[in-house]
């Protein structure tokens, strides 16, 4: 992908020849001259690099940097400037900005800042992805535990689906594995390109500009997308009309009656809502307890270097007749603790906390 750059000068000779230097080197170029057109712009479209003069009509270089970085705290920022003072370079460099240059500006030595900015600009990118590999791993394996036949319906229903470029919405209650089942689809695509997840619940302005920056036409993967604002929606809605990608969002609350209340974006679900998938209950699929169970007891045996190998059939029985409001991460959670206080080698009711209904 071609690399954007945002050139703020306002002086017209100066900011031309940039440009042309600049575009030489493979880049795609805009140009403004006040910092103000610069924050507008910046609404509607990402850059990975800002060259911006100090000295500007209106509102300075430095509080431009400042304003940039509230917004977005990564965004890359270099400064140019006439004045060169120490004290200058300092304040441009606690603003925030990458490096800074001394006018006259030397062509090969703004391509070679340049350069480097990018490089770190990438870098970011990296860390991201990996940031995000770390705090999103599931386990793909645990979708071959499944035996009820909603699960293998539905399994089988997502790997038909693997390859169409359509977006998909996930719906279903808390704890249902929703994001598993994303990582699934992605899985079966066998593709190089990332899965980048975005919890909607905490969500923000930079947040998910990265994310999209990131995913580099691949896919997007938008968690509890009811909880996004009005101003969020409407953000998110721009920046996917511009990129190639695709998305899977998911919700555990009625879609139809935020749309009836104003409260999500009626385009927005146009552009998300390509193929719908539902996610049953735990206690609509209780084949899948005791599987789900097991995997669980050796992953925490495990983890925890514990003797648990088993748990009783009163045990079972409880966990199989359990209604399970929270579904399979509720499920999750009492077989991590029963594992963490058992001292045997089997988990018995005397484990396990008080499963009401």
């Amino acid at each position: 992908m071609d690399k954007r750059l945002l050139i703020v000068e306002d002086e017209e000779t100066l900011c031309e020849s940039l440009k042309r230097v600049l575009s030489r080197e493979g880049y795609l170029v805009d140009t403004v001259n006040t910092a103000e057109s610069a924050l507008a712009i910046l609404q509607e479209r990402p850059y990975d690099l800002i060259v911006t003069d100090i000295i500007l009509p209106g509102i300075n270089g430095i509080e431009l940097i400042r304003k940039i970085r509230e917004d977005n705290p990564e965004q890359i920022v270099v400064v140019m400037t006439a004045y060169a003072s120490l004290e200058t370079a300092v304040e441009a460099l606690r603003a925030g900005s990458y490096d800074y240059i001394v006018k006259p500006v030397m062509h090969e030595e703004i391509k070679q800042i340049v350069k480097n900015a990018i490089n770190q600009k990438a870098l970011q990118k990296e860390n991201l992805l990996l940031k995000c590999q770390l705090e999103n791993k599931y386990d793909i394996e645990t979708i071959s535990l499944y035996k009820s036949p909603a699960m293998r319906k539905l399994i089988d229903e997502i790997k038909s689906i693997a390859d169409s470029p359509a977006n998909l919405l996930v719906i279903g209650k808390t704890g249902t594995e929703k994001e598993l089942c994303a990582k699934l689809l992605h899985s079966i695509r066998k593709t190089q390109k990332p899965f980048l997840p975005i919890p909607c619940n905490t969500a923000d302005t930079n947040s998910i500009r990265q994310a999209l920056d990131a995913a580099d036409g691949g896919v997007i993967f938008l968690n509890d997308i009811l909880c996004l604002n009005a101003e969020l929606q409407s953000m998110l809605l721009t920046l996917l009309k511009e990129r190639d990608l695709r998305t899977i969002a998911a919700t555990d609350r009625d879609i139809e009656a935020a749309l009836q209340e104003g409260s999500f974006s009626r385009e927005l679900l146009q552009i998300i809502r390509g193929i719908t998938i539902r996610i049953p209950s735990l206690r609509e699929r209780k084949e899948d307890i005791e599987p789900l169970v097991y995997y669980f007891i050796q992953k925490y045996s495990e983890e925890f270097c514990s003797s648990i190998r088993s748990l009783d059939s009163s045990a079972l029985e409880l966990l199989v007749n359990y209604d399970w409001p929270g579904n399979v991460r509720e499920l999750q959670n009492v077989i991590e603790r029963a594992v963490l206080i058992s001292d045997g080698e089997v988990i018995g009711t005397d484990h396990l906390p008080a499963l009401k209904n």
